[in-house]
């Protein structure tokens, strides 16, 4: 699996950029295990490898994208800025390591290619400021913000 981080804002140390440990996609493997309701690598093997290896602050402009290896041991701070710090993430796994059940992520479903002119469609129509109108962030429409907390008014 590989995964695309892409900055839609700028990310810095202060608004809590994406971190990695160099060199880490080398350990091998390391499972991840729950702590409270949120699932994450192993501390344990985690603080032994940061002991070892370089901390990274991936410090991105608007538009700027990493490519990386799912094995790399990555994780981002709390933002303590004025600013935002808006990602994509995309995640790519080969056709062949298609998930054994059912899950909240999606199983393995041909891409369709689309016509260029699809791109300039979907770019004239802006997103909001406002996060509570972007249809992907709808409990109803996507499982992954059923947790998200209810905007204070």
């Amino acid at each position: 699996m590989h995964w695309r981080f892409i900055a839609v804002d700028r990310a810095t140390k202060e608004n809590g950029c994406l971190q990695v440990l160099k060199g880490s996609h080398l350990a091998g493997r390391v499972d991840h295990v729950l702590t409270g309701e949120q699932a994450g690598a192993d501390p344990e093997r985690v603080n032994e490898l940061a002991r070892r290896l370089e901390l990274v602050h991936v410090e991105m402009e608007k538009g700027d994208v990493v490519f990386f290896e799912a094995n790399l041991l990555h994780r981002s701070a709390q933002n303590h800025s004025d600013y935002p710090r808006w990602s994509m993430i995309c995640c790519y796994n080969a056709a062949r390591n298609d998930p054994y059940k059912d899950a909240h992520h999606p199983r393995y479903t041909p891409l369709s290619k689309v016509e260029d002119t699809k791109i300039l469609e979907v770019g004239a129509k802006r997103f909001s400021d406002d996060a509570s109108n972007v249809a992907w962030l709808d409990p109803g429409k996507d499982i992954s913000a059923a947790s998200l907390p209810e905007k204070a008014e």
